[in-house]
């Protein structure tokens, strides 16, 4: 009636007088990166997007595949996707929110992973097992992709929330998926370690190293948020589902970690 010219109306009130509170604005949110993100639904419930948009309440533009790696979601095709979300924004209007980004696992580990692990030494404590300038090597090409995001971000969005996430202590004991993988204990068999225990130490550096280099780009740039999911996971096979990836409890723990951290970091718009 509003519409057709009718004067004077008022909004409904609730108990008291006041005026109805407005429903928050849906977060408007889209994700990029790997397995963690693009795991199978049928007979599993899928990796963290699936099990986040649950929580959320919203659905999640997810560009995420299985197996990519940041070289090459920071390469010429998948940038030209990432530089037409920032600049058109969301279907519903405006710019995202957040994108939710989970890369790099699969640029250090598999056959390349032999190159920065030294030969088996009972001698030497874990961390000298890797060979760290070849490591240091391998996770720079890593932080460039991620540089190259949040610049992007800056330029062309720079009102977007960028959240990154640390991977858990992977066990090296020889588990695959679908005729895929293993991807750690190969190398540590070639290397020579004598017990998943020696290998899962130095797995546990590696990937140490890893979130410290996400922990220092949040601290580098604003907006950007790390979610450092290591030690989420009990360090049992029972955590995973393979080697890479967790069991359908480990995802959801991780889910619950993603939304408490949207949530705090958007108080007013997630439940």
């Amino acid at each position: 009636m509003k519409k057709r010219g009718v004067k004077g109306l008022r909004p409904k009130t609730a108990k008291g007088g006041r005026a109805p509170k407005t429903a928050p604005k849906p977060l408007q949110v889209f994700a990029e990166g790997d397995s963690w993100f693009d795991y199978p639904v049928p007979f599993f419930g899928g990796g963290v997007i699936p099990r986040l948009e649950d929580k959320l309440g919203v659905p999640i533009l997810n560009l995420a595949k299985a197996g990519d790696e940041v070289r090459y979601m920071l390469g010429v095709t998948e940038r030209k996707l990432l530089i037409e979300q920032f600049t058109k924004g969301c279907p519903a209007g405006g710019p995202w929110d957040a994108l939710l980004f989970s890369g790099g696992g699969n640029d250090i580990v598999d056959n390349p992973m032999a190159l920065w692990i030294r030969n088996y030494n009972a001698t030497l404590p874990p961390a000298a097992l890797i060979h760290q300038s070849r490591l240091d090597a391998a996770l720079a090409l890593v932080r460039a992709g991620y540089e190259d995001l949040i610049g992007l971000r800056d330029s062309m969005s720079p009102h977007t929330h960028l959240f990154f996430h640390g991977y858990d202590f992977a066990i090296p004991d020889g588990r695959g998926i679908c005729r895929l993988g293993p991807w750690l204990k190969p190398t540590f068999d070639l290397r020579g370690f004598p017990t998943l225990a020696s290998a899962f130490a130095v797995m546990k550096i590696l990937l140490q190293q890893f979130a410290a280099m996400l922990q220092g780009l949040e601290s580098a740039h604003d907006n950007v948020t790390f979610i450092n999911g290591q030690g989420t996971l009990a360090p049992k096979p029972a955590s995973w589902h393979n080697e890479l990836h967790p069991s359908k409890e480990g995802f959801k723990a991780f889910a619950t970690l993603f939304h408490q951290t949207l949530k705090a970091a958007f108080p007013t718009r997630v439940l």
